[in-house]
């Protein structure tokens, strides 16, 4: 078995775990804007997500002899390890209904504003929790800082979306008036343009002039394309989803903690801990299994007046199959990477990957054209956003200790 044990290699991990991790919301938030059902792309999604867990077990789980203390990822399923072992997959139930979430809120949101607060909600609660599991090897004049400038940025979030929500409905309202548009770049990346050209989708991009990002038409052809309608609803549904999210994700890393180190002793004499492969193995078993069953009864009962759907026709919908792959692919072999660095620096530290928000707000802001001809109030409200974002992201990784 494969362990991580210098600092370097962990923050190897969480550099490379943040890069995946911040890239996989862009993809599925860029198939629903496009017209995909969430319940299609999400069941793509956890296929692929637990296929990685099983990748990771068998190679770097596998690798090397087996050691009594450290056994290999085969012989710990047949172990008597069952506390730790519902400690990880309580951790992937969490994970699935954040991940669940998550998808809706976005198109209610924005990418950026629903990443930002779920990820500051997530280290507020989560990183706190994780700093006294792991017997305080962080440096806590260094870590609650930090934390304190992910709350900053939760309520910046917030103020984020209601300015944006009010310049929107500016736009729509003065929109029987005439608009005048300013200079802006087209609102669909090539990234996106490239998913459109090779789905069969019909479009009102295609063979049309495309309206510039930030205007009234822009969101409406927007609101026309998307799976989930959000023009006439509340701008509360969209945040009271968000944290929501923001409360499954505080919880999971504490409890794959727990499920690797048996801070809480439920272990038997002599039983050796949860390696991170096989924990992260029945972390994802318990995370496909209830997204499986949630997205199968969605399909039949859909959520927010979303189109009904069945079984027979997700597996006919191949439009962005290939993205919603590998968009599972990203997460599941970043939440590895995540879990190989916070066993090795102390999963508090390993918490700064969520500065994926980062690279997920990039992916909004330049791909999606989200924010575009908004307010000044705005403008000024995201850059205090995303600063205050960076500090505490910082901070965090400064606070880093060594697990003996």
């Amino acid at each position: 078995m494969y362990v991580v044990e210098s600092k370097g290699g962990a923050i190897a991990c969480m550099l490379l775990a943040l890069s995946f991790l911040g890239t996989w919301p862009a993809i599925v938030a860029l198939l629903e804007r496009r017209g995909r059902l969430p319940q299609h792309t999400y069941l793509d999604y956890t296929i692929t997500n637990l296929l990685a867990a099983v990748i990771i077990a068998f190679t770097f789980g596998e690798m090397g002899k087996s050691k009594p203390e450290e056994p290999n990822f085969l012989i710990q399923l047949s172990q008597d390890n069952w506390p730790s072992v519902l400690f990880a997959m309580t951790g992937g139930v969490v994970l699935s209904l954040g991940n669940l979430a998550t998808q809706y809120a976005w198109a209610f949101v924005g990418l950026s504003v629903a990443v930002v607060v779920d990820c500051s909600i997530s280290v507020v609660i989560g990183t706190t929790m994780n700093y006294f599991l792991d017997g305080k090897i962080n440096k806590a004049e260094i870590l609650f800082p930090g934390v304190g400038c992910f709350l900053i940025a939760v309520f910046l979030g917030s103020a984020v979306h209601a300015s944006n929500a009010a310049d929107n409905k500016a736009k729509l309202l003065n929109l029987e008036n005439g608009k005048k548009d300013g200079i802006g770049e087209n609102a669909v990346s090539k990234f996106e343009e490239s998913y459109a050209n090779s789905s069969g989708n019909n479009d009102v991009e295609n063979g049309t002039k495309k309206a510039k990002a930030g205007t009234a038409d822009f969101l409406i052809e927007l609101e026309d394309r998307r799976s989930i309608k959000v023009f006439g609803k509340s701008a509360f549904i969209g945040l009271g989803i968000t944290f929501f999210a923001g409360a499954c994700f505080s919880l999971f890393s504490p409890a794959f903690n727990l499920a690797t180190n048996d801070q809480w002793h439920t272990l038997k004499d002599g039983v050796p801990h949860l390696s991170v492969y096989t924990a992260f193995f029945y972390f994802s078993v318990s995370c496909f299994v209830l997204a499986l069953i949630l997205n199968i009864a969605f399909l039949y009962r859909p959520v927010l007046n979303l189109p009904r759907s069945s079984i027979k026709s997700y597996l006919n919908d191949w439009n962005g199959r290939g993205w919603a792959f590998l968009a599972g692919f990203l997460c599941g072999f970043g939440n590895g990477l995540q879990f190989m660095g916070g066993q090795a620096a102390g999963y508090a530290a390993a918490d700064s990957v969520q500065a994926l928000s980062l690279v997920s707000t990039f992916w909004g802001i330049l791909l999606f054209g989200e924010y575009r001809r908004s307010s000044r109030r705005t403008y000024i409200l995201l850059a205090g956003m995303l600063l205050m974002f960076m500090v505490a992201a910082g901070v965090l990784m400064a606070s880093s200790g060594h697990r003996k």
